[in-house]
């Protein structure tokens, strides 16, 4: 069953520009069209682009999509590859992690040292203007 691209839309919960954009740079086949120029998909689209949109969600580069893709083409292949990538991905996620930590930690820090006076007298004004004021790197 064909369906256009408004459809493809509704089922995969991807935004039209950005389901053309996927095309465009060649995530999802370019779609055969009609004579009115309209693109038709089919569930291999379905798949391929809801297993488009969970890699995004999961923060997945689009370049390890890509790759994810490729290897997903070859079932038979070994998925060491595949282990490397979300290996790769899961540290860069704990890297973050511990960056949002120290930025909360420093932006409690200040906040606890705020005398909730006036604004000439914040602690917390005088920390974002002068960096050498922060305990931890950011």
């Amino acid at each position: 069953m064909e369906f256009p691209i408004g459809e493809l839309s509704r089922q995969t919960a991807v935004k039209v520009p950005t389901i053309r954009y996927y095309e465009q740079i060649g995530l999802l086949p370019e779609a055969p069209r009609t004579e009115g120029n309209r693109r038709l998909y089919g569930k291999s689209e379905v798949d391929r682009l809801n297993f488009i949109r969970h890699s995004r969600e999961l923060g997945f580069e689009i370049d390890d999509i890509r790759g994810l893709l490729a290897m997903a083409a070859q079932p038979q292949s070994s998925c060491h590859q595949v282990d490397s990538i979300a290996n790769n991905h899961l540290a860069e996620i704990d890297r973050r992690i511990a960056s949002l930590t120290a930025l909360k930690a420093e932006l409690s820090r200040m906040i606890g040292e705020c005398g909730h006076g006036r604004v000439c007298d914040c602690r917390i004004i005088e920390a974002l203007a002068d960096h050498s004021q922060c305990r931890s790197e950011h």
